[in-house]
């Protein structure tokens, strides 16, 4: 009998494409398109319209599942209280942990599938018995730092279809086999709420209040809408072009939450960059590292890899010791760490 999978789909190319490799390759193939969200918008419905349309094409059953609670409580929630904090979180990762390899999985199971699969560009690799989460060949779509805050269970009986191919591989497989979605942009949006106008949707959920925008002497050189909408770093979105000397640029330096003042630097400061910075909340994947290892380590997504050695100060806390100095580490990001092309797992930037 051909070995069933559930095959998470949400109508991009990049699912559609794995499940298309899976039927190919004999499986039997259950498409699940998930609604993780409780609003309903145009992007939701179109996604599910091209669902509907992928597994037409490639001749597969497929149904729809509901997980806006799940999402609410262990996704959405922690999303805004880190705001709050005036941190940067990533729900992606949160999401992958809680929700696609969770309710997901275990609805696919219900489903008769002895494996799931998705279109992400990752791979697992079988050693000595043990399982790892392993870097995908097209290192700049690579998704492992999402999934960096994985469980080693939650990686048994997975399928990553797309982990040897590059995406313009996917592109053309795609348009050969007259999948709709082949040029369907890449969504940017926050994971399953979508494409929004982020300063309006974060508003909705936190109050927003104008305040001061400070430079490094202590002066007041402009007013911003919301402490919370801003990232350590940033350069952009300031209102502040008009008051630099020609030439300028402003830099965030830094937040405070409590008395809702933003923190800039005419010129990008030495103080954004660091050699150090500590890790909080480490998930190890399969195997723990020891103290003083040497390991890649990446503070955001397709960010080159930067040689570092771990001082491990506690159970799940560790300090990073970088070999070149680190920009802008905002609090609340992920530090995922590497060893060749093994994700060691990962843990929050604390400060």
């Amino acid at each position: 009998m051909k070995k069933r999978v559930a095959v998470g789909l949400s109508g991009g190319v990049d699912s559609a494409v794995a499940a298309l490799l899976l039927k190919e390759q004999g499986y039997e193939v259950i498409g699940i398109f998930m609604k993780n969200w409780q609003d309903e918008d145009c992007t939701a419905q179109n996604d599910y319209e091209d669902v509907k349309k992928i597994c037409a094409r490639i001749d597969i059953p497929y149904c729809t599942v509901n997980f806006s609670a799940d999402y609410w409580d262990k996704v959405f929630l922690h999303f805004v209280e880190e705001y709050k904090k005036g941190r940067t979180p990533n729900p992606d990762v949160l999401c992958n942990k809680e929700i696609k390899f969770g309710p997901f999985k275990r609805q696919a199971q219900k489903l008769g599938a002895e494996y799931i699969a998705t279109g992400h560009y990752a791979g697992i690799l079988k050693k000595d018995d043990k399982i790892y989460l392993a870097r995908a060949k097209d290192e700049d779509k690579d998704q492992t730092y999402f999934l960096n805050q994985l469980k080693n269970e939650q990686l048994h009986n997975v399928l990553f279809p797309l982990c040897k191919l590059y995406k313009s591989e996917v592109r053309e497989l795609a348009s050969k086999h007259n999948l709709t979605v082949a040029e369907k942009k890449d969504s940017t949006g926050i994971c399953f709420i979508g494409e929004r106008k982020f300063r309006e949707f974060l508003g909705g959920y936190i109050p927003m209040q104008k305040g001061a925008i400070v430079d490094a002497e202590g002066k007041t050189v402009g007013e911003h809408n919301g402490v919370f909408y801003y990232t350590l770093g940033q350069r952009r979105g300031l209102g502040l072009g008009g008051s630099t000397p020609e030439g300028g640029r402003w830099f965030v330096t830094g937040k405070d939450v409590q008395e809702n003042i933003l923190y800039v630097s005419l010129n990008e400061p030495p103080s954004l960059y660091t050699k150090i910075c500590k890790v909080t909340g480490m998930n190890y994947i399969t195997d723990q590292i020891s103290n003083g290892e040497a390991v890649l380590a990446r503070m955001r997504h397709r960010q080159p890899l930067q040689k570092a050695q771990a001082e491990l100060i506690g159970e799940d806390t560790l300090l990073l010791h970088f070999e070149s100095p680190q920009r802008a580490l905002a609090g609340g990001q992920y530090a995922v760490l590497y060893q060749d092309k093994i994700c060691l797992g990962g843990g929050v930037i604390d400060n």
